[in-house]
């Protein structure tokens, strides 16, 4: 949608859980064209929970280079990693590829700040120039009071976040193992975020009173009317095979809301 407002073309690079939803080499040169302008790589990922180790982000880096495009890293999870993931930014791989890359984060998810809503960029002075200019004349600027409580809550104290993602990872185990005990549901594990991508494309063309779901939005309006919870149709991040899954809440929640789940999928009939 980003691109399309800007009248640009958007390109699609196809991936799937066979490999974590990773944008390989020879996946990402195959989109790239000589109107190639950039790439918007999200480590960790939403939806996926995928996360590029420095491995896998060397190689898009020497790509971007190769191609001479600008990479869009929206790096808004970096401290919501688990398993020992240590997160990189792909503009820390060196100069060249630090010219070509525009670093987007923010406190929404860090320091659960979402309805403060600070955001920020870093990168080349004439990008981040243009982009100042286009936000001072479409959204002018956050509240002056969620500007100094940033400021505090990145100059304060950082302990509470080690605590808060050993919460999540708690609740990501178990969601991860409680969806794929359910007969048709497969859930790679996630390494960032807190989401995960479960594939429910085994339900479709089966039916609830005689209608059959045919598409991740038919599944997810029938969890939401039938079983109250809320999943995000995966066709709206381009792959109609999944759903997506928040576990940021609580642990009492999450166990009523998988209950849920399983009751009305033992619903749907051949």
């Amino acid at each position: 949608d980003q691109a399309l407002l800007h009248d640009a073309v958007p390109v699609i690079a196809e991936t799937d859980e066979s490999n974590s939803f990773r944008i390989t080499p020879q996946t990402l040169e195959s989109c790239l064209s000589d109107k190639t302008k950039a790439l918007i790589l999200n480590s960790p990922s939403n939806p996926t929970g995928l996360a590029y180790d420095q491995n896998s982000l060397e190689e898009i880096a020497e790509l971007a280079i190769k191609h001479d495009f600008y990479i869009i890293s929206d790096e808004i999870y970096e401290k919501i990693v688990y398993d020992g993931f240590r997160h990189s930014s792909i503009a820390s791989l060196g100069k060249d590829i630090k010219e070509r890359t525009i670093v987007v984060n923010g406190l929404s998810k860090s320091h659960a700040m979402t309805g403060w809503r600070i955001g920020f960029a870093a990168g080349p002075k004439e990008i981040v120039g243009a982009m100042t200019k286009i936000q001072s004349q479409s959204t002018s600027n956050p509240t002056s009071i969620a500007q100094k409580a940033a400021v505090e809550a990145l100059t304060g104290t950082q302990d509470f976040i080690p605590l808060m993602v050993s919460e999540f990872d708690k609740r990501r185990l178990y969601i991860i193992e409680r969806l794929n005990k359910i007969e048709g549901i497969t859930c790679s594990k996630p390494l960032g975020a807190f989401y995960v991508f479960p594939n429910i494309s085994s339900f479709f063309g089966k039916k609830f009173k005689g209608k059959p779901l045919t598409s991740s939005f038919d599944l997810s309006s029938y969890l939401l009317d039938e079983a109250q919870v809320a999943a995000v149709p995966g066709g709206a991040f381009g792959d109609d095979k999944y759903i997506r899954l928040s576990y940021a809440t609580s642990m009492a929640v999450i166990q009523k809301g998988l209950d849920r789940i399983e009751s009305a999928l033992a619903e749907l009939q051949q």
